[in-house]
């Protein structure tokens, strides 16, 4: 597939901070008794990931009310009337129910038409920028003329279950609790992006195009589900993600750098899918690109899943650090294991 477009464009983002934090320290605050019982360090879930906070939602909140709300300010921030929002994608991995489809709440909480298409993505934390691609795909051949692409991730469960988890099972080790600490990364939150055809609404913010890799032989290495009790847990082998993802991430980089003809120095700004301290670091070296362009939320949000790299785009978009006129490229990496890369005249 060949990821190249004239004629999208990207407006504004919208997006929704969940109010409660929830820091390392108050993390390990909670794994008391197993940090003893395995004389684990004090402090090392923030020194090994960089994280200081994840934020989470109030109880009963569902993705789609985050989505839903970060949806509505996107949409007012661009001047899209809901009537003119001819495409809707969900497209996190939390999802209120198996069916129907989350969007469907999403359309109904913000009033679209009836003749909006909508349906949901799945594709771990690529699932946002595959929903860009997606609308990008319609808008670029004249299907739609405006879209919307939302996410609403919920991390409650998955951090409760694990810490139920951590502190139940008396027969684990040091080694048997190193798949169950990923999962104490995650944090929630709500991204929402309107897309237009730019013969029908020109911002001046262009998608240029991307492109892709799959690696999934390496499927195994980040797995999660629902048990029988209804409780979230995941299984990562850490050290192996993180040097196939980045393996996969090189490949990537190398075609999308092909695609784009773009060279590493004329890009200003990188926002990356954020899963820690080390991920970012080998990213970085390995793509070897400048750490000063590299934008970043993982200390106080962590890993929010679909919603990282485009909330941390919009985070940096406000805090300008990212200019009209100036160049970025958002790096996606997800298990599975795939790699998204897409390139932004902004």
């Amino acid at each position: 597939m060949n990821l190249r477009y004239s004629q999208v464009c990207l407006h504004e983002f919208g997006y929704q901070l969940p109010p409660v934090e929830l820091s390392s320290a108050a993390v390990e605050e909670r794994l008391q008794p197993l940090y003893e019982r395995l004389k684990l360090p004090v402090g090392r879930l923030e020194l090994m990931t960089g994280i200081k906070t994840r934020r989470l939602w109030p109880e009963g909140t569902l993705p789609s009310d985050g989505a839903a709300a970060a949806g509505a300010t996107a949409m007012a921030r661009a001047g899209i009337d809901s009537k003119d929002v001819e495409c809707l994608l969900f497209t996190s991995v939390s999802r209120d129910m198996m069916e129907p489809a989350t969007s469907s709440f999403v359309h109904r909480a913000l009033g679209l038409s009836a003749s909006c298409l909508l349906f949901d993505i799945s594709n771990a934390c690529l699932g946002f920028l595959d929903g860009m691609i997606m609308l990008a795909n319609m808008l670029e051949m004249g299907q739609v003329r405006a879209g919307l692409v939302v996410a609403g991730e919920t991390a409650e469960n998955l951090i409760s279950s694990t810490l139920a988890h951590l502190l139940g099972d008396a027969t684990l080790t040091r080694k048997t609790i190193k798949p169950l600490f990923a999962s104490l990364t995650i944090g929630s939150g709500a991204v929402a992006l309107v897309m237009t055809r730019r013969d029908y609404l020109d911002t001046g913010h262009y998608l240029r195009g991307g492109a892709f890799r799959a690696n999934t032989v390496h499927n195994d290495l980040c797995q999660g589900g629902q048990n029988a009790e209804q409780e979230t847990l995941m299984s990562t082998d850490s050290e192996q993600l993180l040097t196939k993802g980045i393996e996969t991430a090189a490949a990537c980089w190398q075609s999308f750098q092909a695609t784009l003809g773009w060279e590493t120095a004329s890009i200003d700004r990188y926002f990356c899918h954020q899963v820690g301290r080390a991920h970012a670091q080998m990213l970085i070296e390995t793509l070897q690109l400048d750490p000063a362009r590299n934008f970043e939320t993982l200390p106080t949000l962590g890993n929010v899943g679909s919603v990282s790299a485009p909330i941390t785009m919009a985070l940096g978009i406000e805090q300008g650090a990212l200019l009209p006129g100036q160049r970025a490229a958002i790096l996606g990496i997800g298990s599975g294991i795939n790699s998204l890369m897409l390139g932004v005249d902004w």
